[in-house]
């Protein structure tokens, strides 16, 4: 947050190495933080606050000893799990089997899109990225499910027919109607009422799909609202 030197102890030279101007300051990405009360035990800043304390004062001898208790608790925590056969589930944790290291279960590697993705936070320990085009992820699937569907709808119409062809004589010329009938046309799709563009049910991860949209579209309102207000 402030300017840092470096000091030359040979020649008593000093050169600036960082200076957080206010174009700096400008381009930080907001950072957000749950308040102290509402975190848990195990949170960071609420785990180390004696230690970040002590640091604070410059009392290394305290930080120390504050950073050794917390260790202590962890390695007997360990110990009486291990006793007792009882195995640790990490819930944002695995372990990679090649390298045996650690890893986040939800990163995201790719690069960032400034063109698609708007912002990226944290929701119960899991980090996501909002994007303005998760409609066509939506439409990708939905067009996939629709042609599924409509497969289906032509095969059970063409079954339709060949039992009729099969049921009636073949001098038959009159209209009947019949337990199965062949429609005329697929209905026109639509997205209304939480159906499946046009279909009668809305498969699971198209129903999951557009609820997390509505979340998003409900959060980004919010959003230009504030930025709205803060404007005037």
């Amino acid at each position: 947050d402030g300017e840092v030197h470096i000091n030359e102890l040979k020649n008593g030279n000093t050169e600036m190495f960082w200076n957080p101007t206010s174009e700096v300051r400008r381009q930080r990405l907001k950072r957000h933080i749950v308040l102290f009360e509402e975190q848990t035990d195990f949170e960071s800043e609420r785990l180390w606050q004696h230690v970040t304390s002590a640091i604070n004062k410059g009392d290394q001898h305290k930080a120390t000893q504050e950073k050794f208790v917390l260790e202590e608790e962890q390695r007997n925590a360990a110990r009486e799990r291990r006793e007792s056969g009882t195995e640790w589930k990490p819930l944002l944790f695995r372990q990679d089997a090649v390298t045996n290291e650690w890893r986040y279960k939800y990163e995201d590697l790719r690069p960032w899109d400034p063109l698609n993705d708007i912002a990226q936070f944290e929701k119960d320990g899991i980090l996501q990225t909002m994007e303005r085009h998760l409609s066509t992820r939506m439409s990708n699937h939905k067009a996939e499910c629709i042609n599924n569907q409509i497969t289906r709808h032509k095969r059970a119409a063409k079954d339709c027919r060949r039992r009729k062809t099969s049921d009636q004589p073949s001098n038959h010329s009159q209209n009947t109607e019949s337990s199965c009938s062949t429609p005329e046309s697929v209905q026109e799709l639509s997205d209304d009422d939480g159906k499946c563009w046009g279909f009668e049910s809305l498969c699971a991860q198209c129903g999951k799909e557009m609820n997390h949209l509505k979340e998003i579209h409900s959060a980004v309102l919010s959003l230009q609202k504030a930025q709205q207000d803060i404007h005037r």
